[in-house]
């Protein structure tokens, strides 16, 4: 039995799930609303206030599937209470960040700034001028527009110039040496 596929997924007061015709999830709380469409071999019951999965067999693919739909549905429950979030920092000379409106503008030593929307449903946050906040109610979207901000310059082993997450640890390199 997977040991996170069978824990139940508590619901806090002040949420609802609802469950739709082929698995289709559906979580409403006080930050927002999101549904996703699960894998249809899961066997999802609500109940008064927890959701259970259960998996139909012990076949491979249903034993990977178990733990992964309970996590999707945790996420979501969480994400609609308190949110995600992650930190990005900004590290080198004349590398900072700036925001109007939705719009993201990081300015990294290329010949150009780099300008970045804020996808929907996930908002960015400039803190001084080298710390970019990235929140909301999804997981997955919160997570993949921080990893493409990051990639705009990846922290180099160096000197450590570039774009890291905040409680991410660079391992740094020595550089040259002198003549031998």
């Amino acid at each position: 039995m997977s040991r996170i596929g069978k824990q139940p997924v508590l619901i806090p007061s002040g949420v609802t799930v609802t469950l739709g015709e082929g698995n289709l999830v559906t979580v409403k709380g006080p930050k927002g609303t999101l549904s996703r469409k699960l894998v249809d071999d899961m066997n999802i019951a609500v109940e008064k206030e927890q959701v259970t999965v259960t998996r139909p067999s012990d076949l491979k693919r249903h034993k990977s599937l178990h733990g992964l739909t309970r996590t999707l549905i945790f996420n979501m429950v969480n994400g609609v209470t308190n949110g995600y979030a992650k930190t990005l920092e900004i590290n080198g000379t004349g590398y900072r960040a700036a925001k109007a409106g939705s719009k993201l503008t990081l300015t990294l030593g290329y010949s150009h700034p780099v300008e970045m929307i804020d996808p929907e449903g996930v908002s960015s946050a400039v803190e001084g001028n080298n710390k970019i906040t990235v929140s909301g109610i999804d997981k997955e979207k919160v997570g993949q527009y921080a990893a493409e901000i990051r990639a705009k310059r990846p922290p180099e082993p160096y000197k450590g110039k570039g774009i890291k997450y905040s409680d991410e640890k660079i391992r740094r390199k020595a550089g040259k040496t002198g003549k031998k």
